[in-house]
């Protein structure tokens, strides 16, 4: 299956504002900016946060996957 996301900007680089959407629907027109990647403040949110969390669930699915060929099952639930 391929996703595409799409972002779209307006204004200049540090005093702009944007705004990410993506086909599976869980970002929709949601914004992001500049100042929100330094301070933070803004709702929304920013690329370092996005990449972060991307690598986040990488990391667990990978993690899990590793446990699962060595015979350790998780027992919670999500």
């Amino acid at each position: 299956m391929i996703r595409k996301a799409r972002a779209v900007w307006y204004g200049t680089g540090r005093g702009g504002k944007g705004n990410l959407s993506s086909d599976s629907g869980v970002l929709a027109d949601t914004p992001y900016s500049f100042s929100n990647a330094i301070r933070g403040r803004e709702k929304g949110t920013n690329p370092e946060e996005l990449i972060a969390a991307a690598h986040a669930g990488c990391f667990t699915m990978a993690l899990a996957f590793r446990f699962a060929s060595r015979g350790v099952h998780s027992h919670g639930t999500p």
